[in-house]
């Protein structure tokens, strides 16, 4: 939770602030992601408007995954931005909005302070997630494994199989018989 009393109800007043949080529990998806508990470095800009605390920022947290090629292990650093408005619990917000899009307009996920304080890991979970790569790999021209027996191709890149084409399978299987004889 960040503190906005600093800040009063004064549009135009603004706070820098710097911080290290542990990562919340899964922080990313099935390949890739923040393991919990490391440290994510928080810069952040928070604004007072008319409506509320506007919120700049740039999480930094490292990342554990695997390469969705090769199954080995990847690591790296993550910088993802974002943005988001903290409204003021007594501002009608809903009902401008409603108004500005239409009666039958979905409301909108909308943050509100609490005591004048505000909770960043809903607005850092979304930035994270959005940041991370969907198809994270070791190295750009990560061969992968060998389709036929799990061999890393990284490792062995002159691997190969002999392979009959299936047109030709049944003459395979007729030369077979005719040496066995």
């Amino acid at each position: 939770m960040f503190d906005t009393r600093e800040l009063g109800r004064r549009p135009g007043a603004m706070k820098k602030v710097s911080r290290s949080v542990p990562a919340p529990e899964d922080l990313g998806i099935e390949v890739i992601g923040v393991p919990a508990g490391v440290t994510v470095e928080l810069d952040l800009r928070l604004e007072s408007v008319m409506e509320g605390v506007l919120v700049t920022g740039t999480a930094r947290a490292p990342l554990r995954g695997e390469c969705v090629r090769c199954l080995e292990p990847v690591e790296r650093e993550l910088d993802a931005d974002f943005q988001e408005m903290f409204s003021y619990p007594d501002a009608d917000t809903r009902t401008a909005r409603r108004d500005e899009a239409g009666d039958d307009a979905e409301e909108e996920d909308v943050f509100y302070l609490e005591a004048d304080l505000l909770g960043l890991e809903p607005v850092l979970r979304d930035a994270v997630v959005l940041a991370l790569p969907m198809q994270p790999v070791c190295r750009d021209d990560c061969p992968g494994l060998c389709a036929e027996c799990g061999v890393r191709l990284a490792d062995e890149p002159d691997h190969h199989h002999e392979v009959t084409d299936i047109r030709w399978a049944a003459l395979k299987d007729f030369q077979d018989e005719n040496q066995e004889k």
